[in-house]
């Protein structure tokens, strides 16, 4: 499949129930365990959630949070399994990095390491810090 099969779009409440499908499949917990709060997350301010549907369904979603002038980090995105390896979570990002009106996005990651050392990168170091 190419990613130009796919329909790309902002996230709308009628698509949750298939971004948190994406997020179960990715043993991510959060989302599932309170919708409400989950889309409540999707659609705050400054936040920039898109999704890719492929014959309807919700192939993939992209969450970002953005300053809208200079930073913007990649929070969360996830691609189906039967989807993936087709472009679509680079389609997604180039969907969704220019509607956060940021200069450049940062992102953590513990599984996509070549994913995303294929895209143009500066790699920095990083921490994630829990209270």
């Amino acid at each position: 499949m190419n990613p130009s099969a796919a329909e790309f779009t902002t996230y709308d409440e009628s698509r949750l129930a298939g971004v948190i499908a994406l997020c179960e499949a990715e043993g991510w917990p959060s989302f599932a365990e309170d919708p409400d709060r989950a889309h409540a997350v999707l659609t705050a301010p400054g936040v920039t959630s898109v999704v890719a549907l492929v014959d309807g369904e919700v192939a993939g979603f992209a969450y970002l949070q953005s300053d809208g002038h200079i930073q913007a980090h990649l929070s969360l995105i996830a691609v189906s399994a039967t989807h993936r390896r087709r472009g679509i979570a680079r389609a997604l990002l180039q969907y969704a990095v220019p509607l956060t009106g940021a200069l450049r996005v940062d992102l953590v990651t513990d599984t996509a390491d070549a994913f995303y050392s294929a895209l143009p990168h500066r790699t920095l170091s990083g921490f994630r810090i829990y209270p």
